[in-house]
């Protein structure tokens, strides 16, 4: 572990005292690429057999989205997670309270969300130090991270954790590069573009290429993407998730500093202690997650507005539908009928493949 957290060091390192220029790009993508297979040897050891993942850190998904609570050490999450949920979690003025991971379940909108407490995350985190390598990794399997910051000083944490993140492979608020990377047998690295590049020649994505042994590939770009792009693509594991940066005790800065941090993106201010602006953050996680609500009508008799099927916006097909309440349900599977804005007539026959909107009422009529 030692050699790998080395190497590490001597390529960032190395990279921090080169310049940024078109006569360094290549050197930089040689380097970036290394340093992202560093990074994934020291992520594989948790995933193999032996130690595991050290008690609390294997939380059963449960519920129908799952949001995890990053941040450093008391800035509040374990108060924003009780004041959310009702469930316990150790709160202290010390650092460090938190060090299992602690789920609690908040029901909203008919669906259950599944909030995990993460130990607070320090610097160095991705290189494995203190319990970070448990906390990113368990953090990946979430559907939006929440990072909590102190308002009296948010932007310095805020980058620190990021950088943490990104070095685990978590993209926030981020789209997949638009770009095609596909290997073949022969005809070596074939490098193509509809847009102007500023950042990648032939031969940079020679070297990054190279770098991982890969020496036929075609790569199509259709935005102007990085040697980091290239390089997220080639490794495939990348996870793009939403992010709410939750600025927590707001109660502790000026009017003035408020409608600063107001301004800037994905932020919703919050005092836990004082439960100020919490339905606000609620209702920016339900905006964040993106799910859809389904409401069941069985056959003669009126919708179950109480509780609805929660589906990903990603995977609100009636197919979907029907998967989620019972795997069996598409053998018997004849047409479905629809209410809701997805359909123009109210009910409207569909199929399988029919596309759902948030609050569709639907029923299934079975094969006789």
């Amino acid at each position: 572990m030692a050699t790998v957290m080395q190497k590490i060091k001597d390529i960032e390192d190395e990279m921090a005292r080169t310049q940024k220029n078109k006569a360094t790009a290549h050197h930089l993508g040689l380097l970036k690429a290394k340093l992202a297979k560093l990074r994934r040897e020291l992520l594989e050891p948790s995933s193999k057999g032996g130690g595991g993942a050290g008690e609390g850190f294997d939380v059963t998904k449960s519920g129908d989205s799952r949001v995890g609570l990053v941040g450093f050490p008391s800035v509040g999450k374990s108060t924003l997670l009780n004041k959310l949920t009702g469930t316990f979690s150790e709160v202290a003025s010390y650092e460090f309270t938190t060090l299992t991971c602690i789920p609690g379940v908040i029901t909203y909108r008919g669906a259950k969300i599944q909030l995990l407490d993460l130990p607070g995350i320090i610097e160095g985190a991705k290189d494995g130090k203190g319990r970070g390598r448990q906390v990113i990794s368990t953090a990946r399997t979430c559907n939006c991270i929440l990072i909590v910051l102190d308002a009296i000083k948010p932007i310095t944490h805020k980058r620190l954790i990021e950088k943490e993140l990104e070095g685990f492979g978590i993209r926030l608020n981020k789209e997949p590069p638009n770009l095609t990377f596909r290997k073949k047998d022969k005809g070596g690295i074939n490098f193509t573009s509809t847009v102007a590049n500023t950042h990648l020649d032939l031969e940079t994505v020679k070297a990054i290429c190279g770098e991982y042994r890969i020496h036929n590939a075609d790569v199509t770009l259709r935005f102007d993407a990085t040697a980091d792009d290239l390089i997220d693509v080639i490794e495939g594991s990348r996870k793009y998730m939403p992010c709410i940066y939750a600025v927590n005790k707001i109660d502790q800065i000026t009017l003035e500093e408020l409608e600063i941090l107001d301004k800037l993106p994905h932020y919703c201010p919050v005092s836990a202690h004082l439960e100020w602006n919490l339905d606000g953050l609620l209702e920016k996680i339900w905006e964040y997650l993106n799910l859809t609500r389904i409401y069941t009508k069985p056959k003669g008799m009126n919708p179950d507005y109480e509780d609805p099927v929660i589906l990903s916006s990603k995977k609100r097909t009636v197919e979907d539908f029907c998967e989620r309440i019972h795997k069996d349900m598409l053998k018997q599977f004849k047409y479905a009928l629809v209410w809701g804005s997805s359909v123009k007539h109210k009910p409207q026959r569909v199929g399988r493949e029919h596309e759902l909107d948030d609050e569709d009422v639907v029923q299934i009529i079975k094969k006789i």
